[in-house]
């Protein structure tokens, strides 16, 4: 992916995330606390590539595993597997 693809896909990972939490009124229990740890925006065009990539990665772990409730819920996996990719980067 190219890093303006990557931005885009970020961008619409910060909606759903923004979106989630005004639905729970932000009351989400600290549920992006790596993400938002990170320090990495989709409007900071300035950072690297990769930085964009492991703030995906992590902000897309983050949300499945809001929506996972069982251990090993489709979700879960998800997240789990999110995981295993971020730790490649």
């Amino acid at each position: 992916m190219q890093k303006e693809e990557l931005i885009q896909l970020h961008t619409l990972f910060v909606q759903i995330k923004n979106e989630l939490e005004k639905q729970v009124k932000g009351d989400l229990n600290g549920a992006f606390k790596e993400y938002e740890k990170l320090g990495v925006l989709p409007h900071h065009v300035h950072k690297s590539k990769n930085a964009h990539k492991k703030a995906i990665f992590i902000l897309g772990k983050e949300i499945a595993q809001l929506f996972s409730h069982a251990r090993f819920s489709e979700m879960e996996r998800v997240a789990q597997r999110l995981e295993r990719m971020l730790t490649k980067i």
